[in-house]
């Protein structure tokens, strides 16, 4: 049976990319740029902090890290829990001692709820970025403008002075870049189509996005992937040495990765956290900053 007419219909389908937020341009068609600090290539950290609800909806989807048995799955509510309560806490030692600093996405929810924690990581220097209300409040495009923005306007009253937007599950609307600029948000996290920072067009200024690698997230590569935790942290070196090796024929770069409490946060991973950590805060031409300071070092950079 032949596929009906309408499913190869795509109005967004045109000449070049499906979307018009930043125009295309190929790293090799570009003028190198050079950070006023001298280093070669930023690195930035995301770890994310999320409530998830025991019995999540389904619709549009179920956020990657959410319950997965029957109502009540208190085997990976607890895992969850375990991160916000133990694992950010080994992620934060850590931290400390190689000297550098995070941007943790924090949901409403969470904020709300546990403020000795949110506290904990505003003491110790780390950026507070907003991560929407819960894993239970995706963004997408079967909400109205209406509805988007109220999840927005929730979670900006919550975390007033975060700068940095981090969409609960990376998904988007298409007005999401739109009501987070409007909010007053100026970095968003969800994107990852470079390794320099781009513009993003909205209604109402410039969104900044960084590049927040997925391929080298601790959620892909450990748990989905089953790769090792020796693997996982020589990709991430090999992804730093590699950014900063590319600085004389493409100019600086940066990137990011996430860490999960509840993934990395574990006794059994720290080791490879710390070794990551170290070797990235020792790395001769790499700078290791928060997602605003990256975003801070290359509006200033030359060509």
């Amino acid at each position: 049976m032949p596929l009906p007419a309408e499913f190869l219909e795509y109005p967004r389908r045109a000449y070049g990319m499906d979307q018009d937020r930043y125009d295309w341009q190929p790293a090799d068609r570009r003028a190198p740029l050079h950070l006023k600090s001298g280093a070669k290539a930023m690195a930035f950290i995301t770890i994310p902090l999320e409530f998830f609800p025991l019995d999540p909806p389904a619709k549009p989807f179920k956020h990657p890290g959410a319950m997965v048995t029957p109502y009540p799955d208190l085997r990976h509510y607890t895992t969850r829990d375990y991160g916000n309560r133990v694992g950010v806490y080994r992620l934060l030692r850590e931290l400390g001692a190689a000297g550098v600093k995070a941007t943790f996405a924090v949901n409403a929810s969470v904020a709300e709820r546990y403020a000795p924690l949110i506290e904990t990581i505003r003491t110790a220097g780390h950026e507070i970025a907003a991560h929407g209300i819960s894993t239970a409040h995706i963004h997408h495009a079967g909400l109205s403008e209406d509805e988007e923005r109220a999840l927005v306007t929730q979670t900006r009253a919550v975390l007033p002075e975060a700068i940095t937007w981090l969409s609960p599950a990376r998904n988007q609307s298409f007005r999401t870049p739109d009501l987070v600029r409007e909010a007053g948000f100026t970095i968003c996290l969800d994107w990852e189509s470079d390794q320099r920072p781009l513009d993003m067009r909205t209604a109402h200024g410039p969104l900044t996005c960084l590049p927040n690698h997925y391929e080298l997230s601790d959620f892909l590569m450990l748990s989905t992937r089953s790769q090792s935790e020796e693997e996982w942290a020589d990709q991430i070196l090999e992804a730093a040495a590699q950014t900063v090796a590319e600085h004389g024929a493409r100019g600086a770069q940066c990137f990011g990765f996430t860490l999960t409490p509840y993934i990395t946060g574990l006794p059994f991973r720290i080791e490879a956290v710390a070794r990551a950590l170290t070797g990235l805060a020792a790395m001769e031409g790499l700078e290791v900053a928060t997602a605003s300071e990256v975003s801070a070092a290359f509006a200033e950079t030359s060509s």
